[in-house]
């Protein structure tokens, strides 16, 4: 959420930034219902100090014996009341109006974010590893898993519905071995402090990170009830400080966290419709930072690398995009994608969002920091990154890795997760 400072002294940076994104949003609606909310409010001030100087006026009559004066001035004072009583009500409505639309502007874009309208625009910052050459025609993830046995879409669909996958054997361990590398990467070699947070979050949570309102279609509710089931380690762990006030001396604030994840995927009917690419449940280990706002953008550039590490130890070429303004997340002031080469359509697939949020989701979610020099309390910035998206780090060793015989050699950094085991082969 962006300050009302901004929106009232600077709206014309507003304006600009809703272009580059090339977002529709009731800006301009916002500044009207503003305008006239502390209208309202100057003439209800007004009327309540009228009224507490009528009401001293109306006793003093009184006493002083001029009742017909004092009978004059209670009656006006009665209207003076009506009046307070809608101008209350208009304010109130006023205000809760002025805070959903607040809730509808995205974030403000920073000075190094290329300008464009889509994903064609991204800029590519730099790039890791060759593609392997195979002697034969590569396979796709969902033909290497069932040709092996370790991949199951139709008694997934049975269970579940479409967006689903089940994973059995060395799948599943496979599976279970990439959580504990990234687990195990990030808290020993990369310094993140591991979290197990809730799986299910309430509304205030989705808020505060920037899910909510927006993108509710996109979450999986549970009737009845303020749960929702996270679509994100995100929501619980950057909540973890809603409504805190941390000392400048504790940061950065530095949290993994695996997680299941849901997500009803609801603008992607027909995108991605075969293979672990687009489901309605995965896993994921995501990175979090709390950070002072004077090193949250080289803080963004190390949770980049801590992501990248994964991929790196993997030994799978990877780039990393810059996203463009059109392309730029609701909540995001600047995000690297990093995106994995993927051998049976030939091209580099997204598998991490590392973005620097500034102060957009702290002012939501209330989290601010007390400076070292004695300042009156900041807000923080968060920072997240995917460290990785577990099921399409399953995909890109499937493909990178698969043999001729379609069997799949096993990464040498997930051998000892695996007790050994060094190539993946056909399961009866």
């Amino acid at each position: 959420m962006l300050s009302r400072d901004l929106f009232r002294t600077d709206p014309d940076r507003i304006r600009t930034m809703l272009a580059l994104r090339r977002a529709d949003t009731p800006f301009e609606r916002l500044l009207e219902v503003d305008r006239e909310w502390r209208s309202v409010v100057v003439r209800l001030d007004e009327a309540r100090a009228a009224r507490k100087a009528g009401s001293k006026e109306v006793g003093k009559l009184f006493q002083e014996g001029r009742k017909d004066e004092g009978e004059a001035k209670r009656a006006a004072m009665a209207k003076l009341g009506d009046e307070i009583a809608t101008l209350e009500e208009r304010s109130r409505s006023l205000e809760a109006e002025l805070q959903t639309l607040e809730l509808s502007i995205p974030n403000l874009i920073h000075e190094t974010v290329p300008e464009g309208g889509g994903e064609f625009d991204n800029r590519v910052e730099r790039t890791w590893g060759e593609p392997p050459a195979f002697d034969f025609e590569p396979r796709p993830h969902w033909d290497i898993g069932a040709a092996l046995g370790i991949l199951d879409f139709e008694r997934a669909a049975k269970i579940a519905g479409a967006r689903f996958a089940v994973l059995a054997g060395a799948g599943a361990a496979l599976e279970r071995a990439l959580i504990s590398y990234m687990l195990d990467l990030q808290t020993r070699g990369n310094g993140y402090r591991e979290v197990l947070p809730p799986y299910l979050v309430n509304s205030a949570s989705l808020v505060g990170t920037g899910q909510l309102p927006k993108f509710g279609a996109d979450l999986f509710h549970v009737e009845g009830t303020d749960y929702y089931l996270a679509p994100t380690a995100e929501v619980p762990v950057t909540n973890l400080h809603r409504d805190e006030t941390l000392d400048e001396a504790d940061l950065p604030l530095r949290y993994c966290a695996f997680t299941p994840c849901f997500r009803a995927e609801a603008g992607s009917y027909g995108k991605d419709v075969r293979g672990l690419i687009r489901l309605h449940q995965f896993h994921k280990v995501e990175l979090v930072e709390f950070a002072a706002p004077e090193t949250s953008w080289e803080r963004l550039e190390r949770l980049s690398a801590a992501a990248e590490s994964v991929l790196q130890g993997l030994e799978l070429p990877y780039r990393v995009v810059a996203l463009c303004s059109g392309d730029l997340g609701f909540s995001a002031a600047k995000t690297y994608d990093l995106e994995v080469w993927l051998p049976a359509v030939a091209t580099y697939r997204e598998i991490s969002s590392c973005t620097n949020f500034t102060d957009f989701q702290a002012r939501r979610a209330r989290i601010r920091y007390r400076p070292a020099d004695g300042s009156k309390p900041r807000l923080v910035h968060t920072l997240n990154g995917s460290g990785l998206a577990v099921g399409r780090t399953l995909v890109a060793v499937l493909e990178n890795y698969q043999q001729r015989d379609g069997s799949v050699v096993v990464p040498e950094v997930l051998r000892p997760y695996l007790h050994g085991l060094e190539v993946i082969e056909a399961q009866g």
